[in-house]
């Protein structure tokens, strides 16, 4: 037993700089069944990859005109002989290594490229082996696999983050450093445990006496405490350490076979922005500028006018129910309108299903110290001014439909920060203005992430990151996120 492991199961006091963090519940250690873990995937992949070429050769063979049913067996065993090369591509992809696919977005880059490869690897076995296969069955198997594999991985993806969101399936990990920085990655870790850390202790790095004498210092009570914790990773707080001392911190966990990771002292940076280079000895990150203007810019217009164009014209069924519903149970106008400020701080009317009664705006100040919302948001969770047709509207966010007609008049856009009321810009910190710097949209961020139940402080956040890493490509994430966000009625008020 180690000096740690002793004075953890003796109770025994622990080094100045070594704060052990229990919970009640003890997650099991997992390190042990990742290799079965990876291996159950690359079985899992290789299965439906099986299938999904088998499918596809029976429709090729059976549709070929003639009939190319004499080269069935061909089509057969040139898949037979590349299954193993699949494996290979989607290892060379680093697909069976979860920090690289911390993000969706990142597995499927890596997934379309591992398919292309496996597709060229049928090709060079069809060379080899002097086999007559047609180039529409190579694109059709690719095409086949990025759709079979695709909802597979979004299934096991979506399965281990509540496994993880449950307690299970996380990776114990020790924090170096003690600062704010470090009290941020902990609160973070803490906060999203979908993520899969569990932080299990934290070791201070404070100057006791000689430089040398510290790291030895913070080596051995990192190593001790990693083995007394079974964990499996240390995470650096690379703010609360010297350059000095981080560096060979670093290359002594890494030779007694620990997992570093360092924080890059950046918060709110896409990870797709940060390229990392040499600059003499020191590995330096460039920060890629957002690009919202050109022709990036007039590609979400495109986008969002044919978009907006084809929702409303099948939302309009539910725009006549609504509207007769809205007459049938209230008295007052069918849509309700409202100035709400835009880019750059100039104000436009914005439109909605009214969901409330005719004088709401009028009792809104008899209800502003009942506000659930903090900062200068005003939202109650049961809003007395709601009528019972407005309550569905409201939390199925069909309300929000007419805001379509702000899109196609460019007041906004599908997606973006929402417009806010010129009261609230006036509560606004100063760093909030950021966020109009870009169309406000129908739907953003912050209606994925929690909605009415997400902090101010949150929700500011989630709009600067947004405006700050803008694209097209998370316009189109976003959209498809509302849609389960909607149904679920997650945070909606």
């Amino acid at each position: 037993m180690s000096t740690m492991e002793a004075r953890l199961s003796e109770g025994a006091p622990l080094p100045h700089n070594v704060v052990p963090i229990h919970s009640q519940l003890r997650v099991p250690a997992v390190e042990r069944r990742r290799n079965p873990l990876r291996i159950g995937l690359m079985s899992l992949d290789l299965v439906t990859i099986a299938l999904t070429i088998t499918v596809v050769t029976i429709a090729f063979v059976g549709l070929s005109s003639p009939p190319a049913s004499t080269r069935g067996s061909t089509y057969f065993w040139i898949a037979l002989v590349s299954m193993p090369a699949w494996t290979i591509a989607f290892t060379q992809q680093r697909l069976y290594s979860a920090r690289y696919l911390s993000r969706a977005v990142d597995e499927l880059r890596r997934l379309i490229l591992g398919i292309v490869l496996g597709v060229a690897y049928m090709a060079v076995a069809s060379v080899v082996l002097k086999t007559d296969v047609e180039r529409a069955w190579f694109v059709a198997v690719g095409a086949g696999v990025l759709l079979t594999v695709g909802i597979e991985r979004a299934s096991v993806r979506r399965a281990f983050r509540n496994w993880r969101a449950s307690g299970r399936m996380q990776r114990k990990v020790v924090i170096v450093g003690h600062n704010a920085e470090s009290d941020e990655i902990a609160s973070l870790l803490e906060d999203q445990p979908q993520l899969g850390y569990r932080v299990v202790g934290l070791v201070q790095s404070s100057p006791v006496g000689p430089a040398d004498e510290e790291l030895a210092d913070v080596v051995e009570a990192t190593i001790e405490l990693v083995r007394a914790e079974d964990a499996s990773c240390v995470i650096i707080a690379a703010s609360a350490i010297d350059v000095g001392t981080s560096n060979r911190l670093t290359r002594a966990l890494a030779d007694h076979g620990i997992h570093v990771e360092m924080s890059s002292t950046l918060l709110d940076i896409a990870v797709n922005r940060i390229t990392v280079h040499a600059l003499g000895r020191f590995p330096v990150m460039h920060i890629q500028p957002t690009q919202r203007d050109g022709w990036r810019s007039h590609a979400k217009r495109v986008f969002d006018v044919c978009l907006a164009s084809v929702l409303l014209v099948l939302s309009a069924p539910f725009f006549a129910v609504s509207a007769i519903a809205i007459k049938l149970t209230s008295r007052g106008p069918v849509f309700f309108s409202q100035t709400r400020v835009g880019r750059y701080g100039q104000t436009f009317t914005l439109y909605k299903l009214r969901t409330m009664v005719r004088d709401a705006e009028a009792q809104r100040a008899e209800l502003e110290a009942l506000s659930e919302a903090d900062g200068p948001l005003f939202k109650l969770r049961r809003d007395p001014r709601a009528t019972r047709v407005g309550r569905v509207l409201r939390s199925l966010s069909i309300d929000e439909l007419p805001q379509l007609w702000n899109v196609l008049r460019g007041e906004m856009a599908l997606v973006g920060p929402r417009p806010a009321l010129p009261g609230e810009v006036e509560g606004w910190p100063t760093n909030a203005y950021q966020r109009l710097r870009v169309l406000p949209g129908v739907t953003g961020m912050w209606q994925v992430s929690g909605r009415s139940s997400t902090r101010f402080d949150e929700y500011v956040r989630l709009d600067l990151y947004y405006v700050d890493n803008w694209s097209l490509v998370t316009d189109v994430t976003i959209i498809l996120r509302t849609v389960p966000s909607v149904f679920a009625r997650r945070g909606s008020w």
